[in-house]
């Protein structure tokens, strides 16, 4: 019981995680119509962030300024490297999405040095619940990814932007001749996804107190694959996907045969489910005209 209830926490924080990065993916492909494959790398600016400003000693201050820092990090890319490439093809923004990834990695390296960056952001110790052993730290990702994601689907559901970029996700055009800014909500797009990512570095660190140049490589596949899962541009798949592959990843770590096998496992699934459902748990297949 005590391990089966410690993995069910850390299952569903770490899912909890995977589905906040997946969510910039899904949205910005929802919106804009693109797989954006920096938004790992935010993660990892996050981190940095956090790690420069916790010499203060105030971890409120380190949490604000890395989601001010990632938010207007992903604006700036938008702008610079997306934008211009707004009506190009789908291959050359997947080049430049890659090249803004490797350039994001080297810029950190770069400025931090290869080695690993120890972060403490603070210590919640642990806590022990109806007999079972269990960290702070994954029932506050839980709790705080619980409340974003109610926050989130709110958002999009009864606020004015949020129902605009359910319009220009279905038919941009058809938005701008409503008066809808498309450009406008493409960056505001951005901007909520990296605001994600960077809580996701947060309890990343909160985790695993360590920070490298390479921090959202893996997470940010992850996340993809997540994404793909529940659905490419289905917030509510999003989630599932990533609370799926938490799981996923927390019972394999538990068996000791299958436990270096976990990453092939979770790729194997993305596998099997594109096989029998390419659109994923809850996407929708989408006509193109031509």
């Amino acid at each position: 019981m005590e391990l089966f209830l410690s993995t069910l926490i850390n299952g569903l924080s770490l899912g909890g995680i995977y589905a906040m990065i997946a969510l910039g993916y899904t949205m910005v492909y929802g919106i804009a119509k693109m797989l954006n494959f920096a938004h790992g790398d935010v993660i990892m600016v996050g981190g940095y962030i956090i790690y420069v400003f916790m010499a203060l000693k105030n971890p409120w201050l380190a949490i604000l300024m890395a989601i001010i820092g990632c938010v207007l990090l992903g604006i700036t890319i938008e702008k610079l490297a997306y934008k211009p490439l707004r009506g190009a093809s789908p291959l050359a923004v997947l080049i430049t999405a890659i090249g803004v990834s490797y350039l994001l990695q080297s810029l950190a390296q770069i400025i931090f040095g290869s080695a690993n960056k120890m972060v403490t952001v603070y210590e919640f110790g642990s806590v022990t619940i109806f007999g079972v052993h269990m960290q702070v730290s994954a029932l506050v990702t839980l709790g705080v990814t619980v409340v974003v994601m109610i926050a989130l689907t709110m958002f999009i559901k009864y606020t004015r932007i949020g129902r605009a970029m359910i319009a220009v996700s279905e038919d941009k055009g058809a938005a701008q001749l409503m008066g809808i800014n498309v450009n406008g909500i493409i960056t505001i797009t951005f901007a909520i996804g990296s605001a994600l990512a960077a809580l996701a570095g947060l309890f990343y660190l909160l985790k695993a107190p360590s920070i490298s140049s390479t921090l959202g490589a893996m997470p940010g596949i992850k996340a993809f694959t997540a994404a793909v899962i529940g659905g490419i541009g289905s917030i509510p798949g999003a989630m599932l996907g990533g609370i799926l592959l938490g799981m996923v990843e927390c019972i394999s770590y538990k068996i000791t045969a299958i436990a270096p096998y976990t990453d092939a496992i979770e790729f194997s699934i993305l596998i099997i489910i594109l096989l029998v459902r390419p659109t994923g748990f809850l996407g929708k297949k989408r006509r193109e005209k031509v």
